[in-house]
């Protein structure tokens, strides 16, 4: 997934070397039949390393580009993706492509997120509405039976393409996938977290895969009705939950949209929550965002208080995104989702502060509105079951 990265320390192996020449010779590429040629050399070592479970070498490829050559690194990593998540596969009504999809789900509670088996109504519901107004017409899909946190996701590139290799068996026989959820991580709570649909789309070579592909069809109409429509079959399986449909997508590109768009709604989530829990309106909250920095601006963090006491009750992560840094726009965001969400006041603090974690519990440490870093507490006399962990 393309993410910051911190450079590896390991050795470069001769098959890493290979991805980074072949990479570099695809940016520098001059035409369209040069193109097809690095990328099928490409292909051909990305599927060994993949059939192989070998990610190490792809990752230190791509941690040798991310520092040398930008464009390179987008194209090796663009490569990798589409390998790991998509292919091809035989059928009885001719050669079929297929790509895995994701179908984020943000969601905030006071007690814990579901992450569970979806009945065989809700699959129904979602596999209606998802033909009815998100893929094209004449394409097939199979759906896993399950909800996933993202502890539960398939982690790295070779078990992702493990993982969409049984979808498409699924997909390719007509049939949904059952995910077997006692061999799944348990999933960590937060207050506002994603949860996942993933499913596999197939499609006759040179058709259309998604609704806005045709040429009547567009994003925005696509996710509203999505919403509206598909929304009420998750009521179900997310009982006590505050929850919003992003649009289904390629499974890596659905996952950096979640990242993104989680960001501020985690913010809308954290006023909704301190509302409920503590009683009191958006307008006497008074929010603190402050950078902090490892060996460069990591996240920033944001800190809540009711105006009346000072003392930070809660907190929220808002991590930096791809090629994010200290010169981005994120305090403007952050200022913007929570003026949206109705806070009182806003103060952004400009000096550095050490990425500092709780020792006695793990937990971020946030500043308060005189710069200082402090751990963020509830008041003792609430009564809450909401999860520990804050996101």
């Amino acid at each position: 997934m393309k993410r910051r990265r911190l450079p590896s320390q390991h050795r470069m192996s001769r098959d890493a070397e290979r991805l980074v020449w072949l990479a570099q010779g695809l940016a520098d590429s001059g035409s369209r039949i040069e193109d097809a040629y690095w990328e099928s050399e490409l292909r051909q070592v990305i599927g060994k390393l993949l059939d192989a479970d070998q990610d190490e070498p792809l990752n230190l490829a791509l941690d040798r580009l991310h520092d040398s050559s930008g464009r390179a690194y987008d194209e090796l990593a663009d490569l990798i993706e589409a390998a790991a998540e998509g292919g091809t596969l035989e059928t009885a009504d001719g050669p079929r492509q297929l790509l895995l999809i994701a179908l984020p789900v943000l969601a905030w509670s006071r007690y814990a997120i579901p992450a569970r088996a979806l009945s065989a109504d809700a699959l129904a519901g979602l596999r209606s509405q998802l033909a009815a107004h998100v893929l094209a017409a004449d394409t097939r899909l199979a759906l896993a039976d399950h909800l996933y946190s993202p502890d539960q996701l398939p982690y790295g590139y070779a078990q992702t393409r493990l993982y969409a290799k049984r979808l498409w068996r699924a997909a390719a026989e007509g049939r949904d996938f059952h995910e077997d959820g006692d061999h799944l991580a348990e999933a960590v709570n937060y207050i506002s977290d994603v949860r996942y649909l993933l499913g596999v789309v197939a499609v006759a070579p040179g058709r259309p895969l998604f609704r806005w592909n045709e040429a009547d069809g567009k994003r925005e109409a696509a996710l509203e009705q999505w919403r509206r429509q598909g929304g009420p079959n998750l009521q179900s399986a997310l009982t006590g939950c505050g929850y919003e449909l992003l649009l289904p997508d390629a499974y890596f590109a659905a996952w950096r949209r979640a990242d993104r768009e989680g960001r501020p709604y985690s913010l809308g989530a954290a006023v909704a929550y301190l509302q409920s829990t503590l009683g009191v309106p958006a307008g006497r909250l008074k929010a603190v965002a402050a950078p902090f920095h490892d060996r460069q601006l990591e996240e920033w963090r944001v800190s809540f208080a009711q105006d009346d006491s000072g003392e930070v009750v809660h907190g929220v992560v808002w991590p930096l995104l791809g090629a994010e840094d200290e010169e981005g726009d994120a305090p403007a965001q952050i200022e913007q989702a929570l003026d949206a969400a109705g806070v009182g006041e806003v103060v952004i603090l400009e000096q550095r502060f050490p990425l500092e974690y709780c020792e006695d519990c793990g937990a971020p440490m946030y500043a308060n509105a005189d710069g200082e870093i402090v751990h963020a507490e509830m008041p003792e006399q609430t009564d809450t079951e909401a999860p520990v962990h804050l996101h």
